[in-house]
């Protein structure tokens, strides 16, 4: 009935992904690195590769390898709830023609010692948001139909929810599961708002793509641009300042400016 399908940058936490889907449910795997060794994984784990390319084109090349009515595609760094594939099971059943995808629900732990960093404060906004794929199941068909996702979006951002606004209008619904997954903050240092700044590029496309109304076709909020500038502003000036104050004493500007690329 369904498919796992999984792309990865190998990051160390795909194991605990894996290993909460459990071996009663075909996996693919996509390996969007450019190079590197094998990954170890369970036997029953089909791994293909993308060619890094970006997430887009690596849930393509998943989906694709699979040969069941539905796929499943989950974030690399998501540990799924005990039951997950027995409840994503009984989330798909039971729709009806018209529904051409279901999203489970995602919890984001933060921490309780202290105020959550920005980047923290990022991922927490998955608990709300809409037809993300860090838990999202498509009907394969209509997958194939609508062209799968749109590789322009070179991210993981915004390319689920151009996916979305596609399926939608073509003709089909899609709703909320019940099943459960944890997606984990990761820790970031001062540049992770720099590096949210790119995304602001994919919300161009998705503005030219679907008109200036497309937030609020997906149900999202304002988007971050202003935040992220003035986080992006602060970080070069304290950067600038610091690379000053090497050179004065002798020392160079570039290390202080390698976290921007």
């Amino acid at each position: 009935m369904i498919t796992v399908v999984i792309p990865t940058v190998g990051r160390p936490s795909l194991r605990d992904t894996v290993a909460a889907v459990g071996p009663g449910v075909p996996v693919v795997v996509v390996d969007d690195r450019k190079a590197g060794a094998p990954l170890e994984l369970p036997a029953h784990v089909r791994v293909v590769r993308s060619g890094g390319h970006g997430p887009a084109a690596a849930r393509n090349a998943g989906w694709r390898a699979a040969e069941t009515p539905w796929v499943v595609f989950l974030d690399d760094d998501v540990v799924p709830a005990p039951g997950w594939t027995e409840a994503v099971r009984k989330d798909l059943v039971d729709l009806p023609d018209e529904v051409a995808g279901s999203q489970g629900r995602i919890t984001v732990p933060l921490p309780a010692h202290r105020r959550p960093t920005d980047a923290e404060r990022h991922t927490a906004g998955l608990v709300d948001a809409a037809w993300v794929t860090a838990d999202m199941a498509y009907r394969r068909a209509v997958l194939e139909a609508v062209g799968g996702f749109d590789e322009r979006f070179p991210r993981a951002y915004r390319e689920d929810s151009d996916m979305a606004l596609r399926v939608g209008r073509a003709g089909h619904r899609l709703v909320r599961g019940e099943r459960v997954t944890e997606h984990p903050v990761r820790a970031d240092g001062f540049w992770a708002s720099v590096r949210f700044q790119r995304g602001n590029a994919d919300d161009a496309l998705m503005r030219r793509l679907h008109g200036p109304d497309w937030r609020a076709a997906i149900g999202s909020g304002p988007g971050r641009l202003r935040l992220h500038a003035v986080t992006t502003a602060a970080g070069l000036t304290a950067a600038l300042l610091a690379g000053a104050a090497l050179a004065r004493r002798g020392g160079r500007v570039a290390p202080a400016l390698a976290g921007v690329a």
